[in-house]
């Protein structure tokens, strides 16, 4: 069975928790069970649970043909615990179920669970010097030459770039009126070109929902993009945040079975399995996962991305999101996807576990250190297996430094040295760009595939309330977002050119 499709918003894991139930008790079929000398009608046997749902699981884009059977029957305890099913007498609470001839029900009603409400601190009111009004301008990065010609659209980019280039020659005739830039400045314009990127990629509306641009801090992002070594890992200054040296050469061991050039003592029987289980008793007692609680929403909105189709929008999209991660959560995070895939790959490697292959035994093993919800989410589990299982196979794009966001942010930079650009042209520039927008994309949303219009410019709305006044300042709007926007408009690289 096919996923209906989850559209991108707050509590995603709630939503797809209420598809998956919602999909097992329309489907999973029901007959007449005998059990000691007793028939039951309209049951199922937990076996039968578990077949059907494996079934569904495997087959649906957000947890993929990975899950695992026990995934699975850990699920349907999950169901029992929370009273989607109950044993044939009535009882549920527990989760007592395994796979086997246990015969349950459904209730009269399963719950389906409700989104609980969203803390202050990320409501509305608390973003909106970032939102607001300046949201819906902020969308318009994909006017490239990628773009497909609609009616009118040829037209107007001619007059958008007939715009630029006024704006160019008047800068230029300002260019020695340069200005410092304040670390205030640089921060701002990283925060901003990065949430730009990241909310066109992702298609949604606004960001709000799914991430407190509050939490986005400028200094990470700049630490992340210049501080790496000749492979792109991250180089922390505070050496006290690494991983212990007992840690990393238990990892490079392993990543380098049977060579390591750190561990020259003799080996035993087991060995192996002894190095992997302090390895992982080390990530495991992380305090928190590497990907961090406060990003739980994020990412999981980028699962509604992994999809052969949208695996380009997906690498992107996670490239970005990990450059939002502490040094050493990065850091981190390189070190054991690079260690795990190897692992996975090396046909040398011994067993590590007498039930699991390697690969599904990493997948088992780390994925809850790396993508968890900071208060207990039933799907957990197979959010984050997939999400470390999509890592595994395209780490080495995700957690490489994007070229295209540095030059964009350099240019950003260059036309904020320039000077102010007059409000005049901001409003003619950006009113032609809209008038795109508008015209050549009707709908943000189709249902079932709601990522397929990421090529297409974003709807914007309340156009006229953007432009009613005639000072940048009324709208509070800084120089640097100023500059930002131009540029989003008119210099973005194309689709192609993020790729490469």
């Amino acid at each position: 069975m096919e996923s209906r499709g989850v559209p991108p918003g707050p509590y995603r894991a709630t939503k797809l928790w209420n598809e998956v139930t919602t999909s097992f008790r329309a489907g999973m079929p029901l007959r007449k069970h005998r059990q000691h000398f007793k028939k039951y009608g309209n049951c199922f046997t937990a076996g039968e649970a578990v077949d059907w749902l494996y079934d569904l699981l495997r087959n649906n884009s957000n947890f993929g043909p990975e899950v695992t059977r026990q995934q699975t029957i850990q699920l349907l305890r999950k169901f029992l615990k929370n009273h989607v099913i109950e044993d044939i007498k009535g009882r549920w609470g527990s989760e007592n179920v395994d796979d086997n001839n246990q015969l349950f029900r459904f209730p009269a009603t399963s719950p389906l669970k409700t989104p609980p409400r969203r803390h202050p601190e990320l409501q509305r009111n608390n973003i909106e010097n970032f939102s607001k009004d300046k949201d819906s301008i902020f969308k318009l990065r994909n006017l490239s030459r990628r773009t497909p010609k609609k009616h009118g659209l040829h037209l107007s980019q001619e007059k958008a770039e007939k715009i630029k280039h006024k704006i160019i020659n008047e800068d230029q005739e300002n260019a020695a009126d340069n200005r410092e830039l304040s670390q205030e400045d640089v921060e701002e314009v990283w925060k901003c070109v990065i949430l730009i990127y990241l909310q066109t990629i992702l298609g949604v509306p606004s960001l709000e929902e799914v991430i407190n641009p509050k939490q986005v801090i400028p200094q990470y992002i700049m630490y992340n993009m210049a501080n790496t070594s000749k492979h792109g890992v991250v180089i922390l200054q505070n050496k006290s945040d690494d991983l212990p040296h007992w840690v990393l050469s238990a990892m490079k061991c392993l990543a380098n079975w049977p060579r390591s050039n750190d561990m020259n003592n003799p080996t035993y029987v087991g060995f192996e399995r002894d190095v992997f289980r302090t390895i992982a008793d080390y990530f495991l007692d992380l305090p928190e996962p590497l990907l961090t609680f406060e990003y739980y929403e994020l990412f999981v909105n980028i699962l509604g991305l992994l999809q052969p189709h949208l695996e380009r929008v997906a690498i992107n999209a996670l490239q970005l999101c990990c450059l939002l991660l502490p040094p050493p959560n990065r850091r981190k995070l390189q070190l054991l996807m690079r260690m795990i895939s190897r692992m996975s790959q090396n046909v040398d490697m011994p067993k590590l576990h007498d039930a699991m292959g390697t690969r599904s035994l990493m997948i088992h093993t780390f994925s809850r250190c790396v993508l968890c919800c900071a208060e207990e989410v039933d799907l957990d589990e197979l959010l984050a297996g997939r999400l470390v299982s999509f890592l595994m196979d395209h780490h080495q794009e995700i957690l490489q430094v994007p070229s295209y966001l540095q030059t964009a942010v350099e240019k950003h930079l260059d036309y904020l040295k320039k000077g102010h650009v007059s409000i005049v042209s901001l409003k003619i520039l950006c009113s032609s760009q809209l008038q795109v927008a508008n015209s050549s994309h009707s709908s943000l949303i189709k249902k079932g595939d709601f990522f397929s219009s990421r090529k297409q410019p974003l709807k914007v709305r309340n156009v006229d309330r953007i432009w009613d006044s005639n000072s940048c300042m009324t709208l509070s709007i800084p120089p640097s977002l100023i500059s930002v926007l131009i540029l989003c408009l008119t210099v973005a690289p194309s689709h192609d050119e993020e790729c490469g």
